[in-house]
């Protein structure tokens, strides 16, 4: 059976999650979702599918954060996570593990193997470095990468910070790194995403240090061999992806199955990360690449990026609460575009759901499953179902938004059906006729709730429930 191995990034623990993280979840969730249905309409295209998230806890961002609340790391970490978890559930979201990269016993045995992989390689050493460390970024930026002295990110102004660390000669796979993107074996969506890293790639890489002392206060996996260090957290980081699947453990089923991923989702923040100092690690280790990397752009509100200094930020348990995680789930599919930078705002969102759900789908199976309930003396017995082609075309591109739009055209049309044809007069005058009529509404019904799936599992749940009871469902989507 074929595999689809589906990862966000782990996220950092050191304060909640923004509309941002709901995004790439949401959108990895919907992505997962599709390849575990096809099975079920197309027999022979089934596949197994593993959805991996997580949190990215050995950081230096906990210490200040636990500190400023007046709580240990370990218990501050247990709040936040469990903050995590209580979004995903919100939000549907279907993951097969939730890794934490302070697990001594999931995480650490496979990041120090992925290490030792690395050193054996002659691609690890030990240098004393100078350069401009940003906590923001936890990496260390050159002067060309400052705005007026500050990290254009964060807007803070880096730290000169003099250690020594180990380096990973990151130089030495500048051309091999970009000669696997070139030739798509590694395929980066969009293709502005792979021209920027091809960019920096034949720029040339430089070596990256990959660990911090232990006397800076730092926390982590410890460097094998060496207790004063611990690993740098994008070394560390990234292998979770490995480890995850029982990499270094005794157990390698899951490894052995579902590696290499099909789609590592990301910010365009963290594209370098996954782009060049990734599959540099995989190729100094003899690892197989990833197939794809989906990477996103950013939600901004008012034409900015949110930030909390602008007064712009909306936290997505507030729309979850006025609307419903359907509602943001349906939102960021449609409205939110998987490549570019995309505009959220609360009146924006607010017109959509209405336009969308409470006066379009919400409406339209109300009206459909009212006339089945009160005219059909059964259920329709329907035609075999499966996904349109241009809807798994689109998610087979990582095109969301396209796949969400095929599902508001579907029911806009279905909606103008029911105008063009009156099946509430035809009935009265030719009950046979209406009949026949309203059951290919409801089929057609059917037929859009099996695009819904992925994208709002709860709503189609209601849905098929109301068809197989034929019966209208309670009330889907109130207007705001």
């Amino acid at each position: 059976m074929r595999t689809f191995y589906i990862t966000t990034p782990i996220f950092y623990p050191n304060a909640k999650l923004h509309l941002g993280h709901a995004y790439t979840t949401t959108v990895s969730d919907i992505l997962a979702r599709y390849h575990r249905l096809k099975g079920r309409y197309a027999p022979e295209e089934e596949e197994r599918v593993y959805f991996l998230t997580g949190s990215d806890e050995n950081t230096q961002k906990i210490l200040p954060a636990a500190k400023a609340v007046g709580q240990r790391p370990e218990d501050f970490l247990e709040g936040v996570v469990a903050n995590f978890k209580n979004l995903f559930s919100e939000l549907d979201i279907s993951y097969d593990q939730f890794i934490r990269t302070s697990d001594e016993k999931a995480h650490w045995p496979g990041a120090q193997l992925l290490w030792q992989k690395l050193q054996a390689s002659g691609d690890i050493y030990k240098k004393e470095y100078e350069g401009l460390y940003c906590v923001g970024h936890e990496a260390f930026l050159t002067p060309k990468d400052l705005v007026d002295g500050k990290c254009p990110e964060h807007g803070e102004v880096p730290k000169v910070v003099r250690e020594e660390n180990y380096f990973f000669r990151l130089s030495r796979y500048s051309e091999t790194v970009r000669a696997h993107i070139e030739s798509g074996e590694i395929a980066i969506f969009p293709e502005t995403r792979k021209h920027e890293i091809l960019s920096l790639l034949r720029e040339g890489l430089q070596d990256v240090s990959f660990s911090r002392p232990t006397s800076a206060g730092s926390i982590g996996v410890p460097v094998p061999g060496d207790k004063t260090q611990v690993m740098y957290v994008w070394c560390d980081a990234l292998a979770n992806y490995l480890t995850a699947l029982g990499f270094g453990q005794s157990d390698e089923e899951l490894y052995r199955q579902f590696w290499p991923a099909q789609v590592h989702v990301m910010g365009k923040d963290i594209l370098r990360f996954h782009a060049a100092i990734w599959p540099a690690m995989l190729l100094s280790a003899n690892l197989p690449l990833p197939k794809a990397l989906l990477v996103h752009g950013f939600i901004v509100s008012g034409g900015r990026k949110m930030s909390k200094s602008l007064g712009n930020v909306i936290d997505p348990e507030e729309l979850i609460t006025a609307y419903g995680a359907d509602a943001l789930r349906f939102y960021l599919a449609r409205h939110i575009s998987p490549f570019e930078d995309s505009e959220l705002t609360r009146e924006s969102f607010k017109d959509a759901y209405n336009a969308d759900l409470a006066n379009g789908l919400g409406n339209l199976a109300a009206r459909i499953l009212t006339l089945a309930e009160s005219h059909l003396p059964e259920p329709v017995a329907l035609p075999r179902l499966a996904f349109p082609r241009e809807f798994s075309e689109a998610l087979d591109r990582f095109e969301v938004n396209a796949a969400a739009e095929l599902i508001a055209t579907a029911v806009q049309k279905l909606d103008q059906k029911i105008t063009a044809t009156a099946p509430f007069k035809v009935v009265k005058e030719n009950p046979e006729k209406g009949r026949e009529c309203i059951s290919e509404l409801v089929a057609g019904l059917a037929a859009i709730v099996v695009m819904l799936e992925p994208v709002i599992p709860a709503t189609a749940r209601k849905i098929w429930v109301a068809i197989q009871e034929n019966k209208k469902p309670e009330t889907l989507f109130l207007r705001k």
